[in-house]
C-alpha cells in the first residue's frame, strides 16, 4: 500500500483525482457511487474492467455503457466513436510511474483520444502490478509486457504472440502498438481526471 499512498499523493499533486483502494471491489464500489445516476459510460479496452465485471455492474445501475470489445466486428467503429464521446469514460493505463506520469500503448487511438479532454469525467483503473518506478521503467513494461500480452489475447500475427514476450518494434500489419501517449496532467478544461489505485494485481 505504501507504493500506491506515494503514487496517489503524487497524482494528486498533478492535479489528478487519486484514490487507493485494498479490493477491486471497494473500487467498484466508489466507481458505482461516483458517477452521476443513469449515465452513458464507454469502455476503453479495459481487461481490469472486465475483470471487476463493471460493465454488468454499470448496467445494473441504470447506466448505458459502451464498449466495442462485445460488439460484432462490423459493429465496432461506430461503437468505438460513440464511446469516445460519452459522459464518463473507463479505462486503464499500461504504466503508472510513482511520480504520477501515466503510460498508455494505443492501437486504435480511442484510449489516447479519451485522455485529451473528450469527455466530462475519466476514470483510470489501475492495479499494483502496474506501478513503476521510473518513466524508463513504465514504458518498458508497456512495451514489453502490456503490450505482448494484449496482443496474444487479441491473437494477432505478431512476433510477440508467436515467440518470447517482448516487444519487436515489428512492422505486422496486426501490430497494435500504434501509438504512445504520456500523461503529465489533467487534459481538456472541464474534465476530471480519476485514477483509481488498487492493491491487488489486475
Amino acid at each position: 500500500m505504501e507504493k500506491l499512498e506515494k503514487t496517489a499523493a503524487a497524482l494528486r499533486r498533478r492535479g489528478f483525482e487519486a484514490v487507493v483502494f485494498e479490493t477491486a471491489k471497494e473500487a467498484a464500489d466508489y466507481l458505482l457511487s461516483d458517477m452521476p445516476a443513469g449515465e452513458t459510460v464507454g469502455f476503453g479496452g479495459c481487461m481490469t474492467a472486465k475483470q471487476m465485471g463493471l460493465e454488468t455492474l454499470l448496467r445494473a445501475a441504470g447506466h448505458k455503457v459502451l464498449w466495442h470489445w462485445e460488439a460484432e466486428p462490423a459493429e465496432r467503429p461506430a461503437l468505438l466513436h460513440e464511446a469516445m464521446n460519452a459522459p464518463l469514460y473507463v479505462c486503464s493505463a499500461n504504466a503508472v510511474t510513482e511520480d504520477g506520469l501515466m503510460v498508455q500503448i494505443d492501437g486504435t487511438g480511442n484510449r489516447i483520444s479519451s485522455a485529451t479532454g473528450a469527455h466530462e469525467r475519466v476514470y483510470y483503473l489501475v492495479g499494483r502490478n502496474k506501478l513503476a518506478e521510473t518513466f524508463d521503467k513504465a514504458l518498458w513494461r508497456a512495451r514489453n509486457i502490456a503490450s505482448p500480452l494484449n496482443a496474444r489475447r487479441l491473437n494477432r500475427e505478431t512476433p510477440c504472440v508467436k515467440n518470447e514476450l517482448k516487444c519487436y518494434d515489428c512492422n505486422s500489419p496486426q501490430r497494435i502498438c500504434n501509438g504512445l501517449s504520456v500523461v503529465w496532467k489533467p487534459l481538456g478544461g472541464a474534465q476530471e481526471t480519476h485514477v483509481l489505485l488498487i492493491d491487488e494485481d489486475l
